[in-house]
């Protein structure tokens, strides 16, 4: 008989549409690099837009800034999916500026300004890189039950983002208005008409038509405003070290923390867009793709350092759309890469897509977060359920969550523990961590 292991396999492999080394047709590739780009445009975009108000940048600057985060996007998204050398994990793992260094950036920005971010993400690059060296050594650190729980609650901590837009997004005066509602709810249910009833083209192109037909809806009911668009420039030019560099060791040991986090969140997430692409999520294989995709990140970080940008990851949000269109093919990351780049090359491009209304990007990401914390659920019963899987798995996401919901509770502690502490998705990572290593597994019994 069949183990569950083999079994999940054979499912994901039957479902998925085009697989890693498929070449889907030109259009289709366009359309999935599409709605891949608007599932993570947002969250490149945020970060630099916090920092830029920190730092005291004028709209201009800001605009620079901006545009940097989204042409190192796709320079990091292509060397990330197509694998250049040890550097990359040929998955389609596409990249973005990470929320994770907010809090370090935030205090690096209002001690020394733009220079001084720059310059930690610089220096403390090198730590992924390094621990990408040993991603096999620490193999034990994590199995199934540590990265499905992280990839489970980066799912979960992102429907928080994803109801917020829904509802009209952060601090928007209308919030949970009748027609946000409604538009978010309308995005939701072309994307579901769509993939569960439509075929080929309309099936694997759900997010993207969803979130085209909430957006021409939003005209006519005045929620776009293109003045953004018409005072936009048409060509941003990258200028290496443009804002400088400084260095400050107070700074040095959060940044080196941030990194590490990352680190296991990206090992989460490349695990997450092995299982949804159908490919091996242990072995030699995988633990190789691992150690690339690390390696991406710190690369790709420093690069961005370089080209006056935050640092980079994997970026969880975009699982989902590979889960929704069981597309998961790396020639759609070569699309993405190339419409990042050209986003950020071309400034009018980017601000058409930035004043995409809230709730329109709320409805298609509040499924998509799901199907990332689902994605983590099943990574965790790989090989079976078990009463210590289970024991794990409780205790991490009620402490990951906790503080999720409520960071202030280490808000006591000192400066330093309190920063890295404050992420729900570090605490129930360590706790994931410390009792998969303590608890014995000698004759575990399947429960399911």
């Amino acid at each position: 008989m069949q183990n569950n292991k083999d079994m999940s396999k054979e499912i994901v492999e039957e479902e998925t549409v085009y697989r890693l080394e498929d070449n889907p047709p030109l259009i289709e590739t366009l359309l999935l690099g599409l709605q891949h780009m608007l599932a993570m445009f947002v969250g490149i975009i945020t970060p630099p837009l916090i920092i830029a108000g920190v730092a005291g940048l004028s709209s201009a600057e800001t605009g620079f800034f901006v545009s940097m985060a989204l042409m190192v996007s796709g320079v990091t998204t292509y060397i990330q999916t197509t694998k250049i050398g040890p550097v990359g994990s040929g998955l389609l793992g596409v990249h973005g500026t990470s929320f994770t260094f907010v809090p370090m950036a935030i205090s690096a920005a209002n001690a020394g300004g733009l220079p001084l971010v720059l310059g930690m993400t610089l220096a403390t690059s090198p730590v992924e890189m390094i621990l990408s060296r040993f991603i096999k050594q620490t193999k034990k650190l994590f199995p199934p039950v540590v990265t499905g729980t992280v990839v489970m609650l980066i799912g979960l901590g992102l429907m928080e983002v994803g109801i917020t837009d829904f509802g009209g997004g952060a601090g928007a005066e209308n919030y949970g208005a009748v027609q946000n509602l409604l538009l978010g709810s309308f995005v939701l249910v072309i994307i579901i008409i769509a993939n569960r009833f439509g075929k080929g083209l309309i099936k694997v192109g759900a997010v993207a038509i969803g979130l085209i037909a909430g957006y021409i809806v939003s005209i006519p009911l005045g929620l776009v405003d293109l003045t953004q668009v018409a005072e936009s420039g048409w060509i941003t030019i990258p200028m290496p070290f443009k804002y400088g560099m400084s260095f400050s060791w107070g700074h040095l040991l959060p940044w080196v923390m941030a990194y590490i986090i990352t680190t296991v969140e990206s090992i989460g997430d490349l695990t997450a867009v092995a299982e949804v692409s159908g490919e091996p999520v242990e072995g030699e294989i995988h633990t190789e793709r691992l150690s690339g995709g690390i390696l991406a990140d710190g690369v790709g970080s420093a690069i961005a350092s370089i080209f006056n940008s935050l640092p980079n990851s994997t970026f969880s949000q975009n699982i989902g759309v590979i889960q929704i269109t069981k597309v998961g093919s790396r020639v759609v990351g070569v699309a993405v890469a190339g419409i990042l780049f050209l986003l950020g090359f071309i400034p009018k491009i980017g601000a058409l897509v930035s004043v995409m209304p809230s709730p329109v990007l709320g409805g298609a990401t509040i499924a998509l977060f799901g199907m990332v914390a689902t994605s983590g659920m099943k990574i965790v019963i790989r090989g079976g359920l078990t009463d210590r899987k289970i024991f794990i798995l409780s205790i991490a996401l009620s402490f990951g969550l906790g503080v999720t919901f409520r960071p202030d509770v280490v808000a006591q502690l000192p400066e330093v523990i309190s920063t890295v502490l404050s992420s729900g998705i570090t605490v129930g990572a360590i706790i994931a961590i410390v009792l998969n290593l303590l608890l014995p597994q000698k004759d575990e019994e399947r429960i399911c």
